[in-house]
């Protein structure tokens, strides 16, 4: 469906993924069972009802095929395919990792998104 897919991570949980070679997840994601993603037309709207006013935050963006099966297009807000990984995330799957800062009207800003 999409070849790059995005996810919304803090830093700090990041920064151990970085150090391990792998992402099992925000606890959201343990707790649901599966790394939640976003799509480029998605990502804004997830940052603004789950991220809300927090800093500190990465916006990673993943190679979709790289992940084979383990990626399913699932519903979820308003019937919309969201991409879910049942697997941690190999960082050999990673195109880029770049800051998500909050802009002076209290919003994420946003880098370039590819589709």
């Amino acid at each position: 469906m999409n070849a790059t897919i995005y996810k919304i991570v803090p830093a700090l949980l990041w920064h151990e993924a970085r150090r391990t070679g792998e992402f099992a997840g925000a606890p959201v994601d343990l707790a649901d069972g599966f790394i939640h993603f976003s799509t480029a037309d998605q990502v804004v709207e997830t940052a603004a009802r789950h991220f809300e006013g927090q800093d500190d935050l990465l916006l990673v963006a993943v190679d979709a095929e790289a992940l084979g099966d383990k990626l399913v297009y699932e519903p979820s807000r308003g019937g919309a395919l969201f991409p879910h990984l049942y697997a941690p995330l190999p960082l050999a799957a990673l195109l880029w990792e770049k800051p998500l800062p909050l802009g002076a009207d209290g919003q994420h800003v946003f880098p370039e998104l590819a589709p």
